[in-house]
């Protein structure tokens, strides 16, 4: 006879198989975020996260939850069900990843004295298809104000002070990165200052890590600034973005 805790055991068995298959989606899909999209520490300075939890939600709990309602062993419909649930899931999936590759970062813009982190959906409408930007990652570029006439400047402070909206947000004034290499030298500050702003033994930690970063420039972001560390002694080359504040 099949009993109700038969059909409760049936009922757990579906929900954590699902569940199973539900973790390996979220672990692969966490892991395309963090490799081609948003390499860390970028997930934290953009908060991605918040996306991601979402996404996480659906497909952990929503979809292992459903198995378990309409579980029934030999129920005529039983395949179909787990199908379009099945479908369901993967259709969240794919439009959450989608939301998150419409919003990564795609470019690491100098701009003054400092760097910009520049998402997809920060670019403004109208300068959009006028640029490629990268699909895996972002790359650096320089934000080139010495191009800009008069008239353009004036637009450009306009939009600033009264939209605003960032130079860096203006695939227009985008120049090659090696451009801004005098300019970093010059604007770079020295590492010992990230201890005003951090522990000093977390600052200590990683700049260990990094022996030849002598420098920083401070890296503005939506969620949480960084700082990109820098060689001076080496024509101002990128190290690397760490999770420290630079202000």
């Amino acid at each position: 006879m099949y009993s109700k805790v038969d059909v409760l055991r049936d009922k757990l068995k579906a929900f954590f198989i699902h569940f199973a298959f539900s973790i390996v989606l979220v672990l692969a899909a966490y892991l395309l975020v963090q490799l081609l999209w948003y390499p860390a520490p970028l997930f934290k300075a953009t908060d991605a996260s918040k996306l991601f939890v979402m996404i996480l939600v659906v497909d952990l709990v929503l979809g292992p939850i459903l198995t378990f309602v309409i579980y029934k062993k030999n129920k005529k419909t039983l395949r179909t069900d787990l199908v379009v649930i099945i479908l369901v899931q993967l259709s969240a999936l794919c439009y959450g990843l989608y939301s998150m590759y419409e919003a990564r970062p795609v470019w690491i813009a100098y701009v003054a004295d400092r760097f910009e982190l520049v998402r997809v959906n920060d670019i403004i409408e109208e300068d959009k298809q006028k640029h490629n930007w990268p699909r895996f990652g972002p790359e650096y570029i320089y934000v080139d104000l010495s191009q800009l006439n008069e008239s353009e400047q004036l637009d450009s402070i306009l939009k600033e002070t009264q939209y605003n909206i960032s130079p860096a947000q203006r695939p227009k004034f985008y120049n090659d990165f090696d451009l801004a290499k005098p300019l970093i030298i010059k604007n770079s500050q020295d590492v010992a200052l990230l201890n005003n702003y951090n522990d000093s033994i977390e600052v200590t930690r990683i700049l260990k890590r990094y022996p030849l970063a002598n420098s920083f420039i401070p890296l503005k972001a939506k969620a949480v600034d960084m700082t990109v560390l820098i060689d001076i002694e080496n024509q101002g080359r990128i190290i690397k973005i760490v999770d420290l504040r630079p202000w």
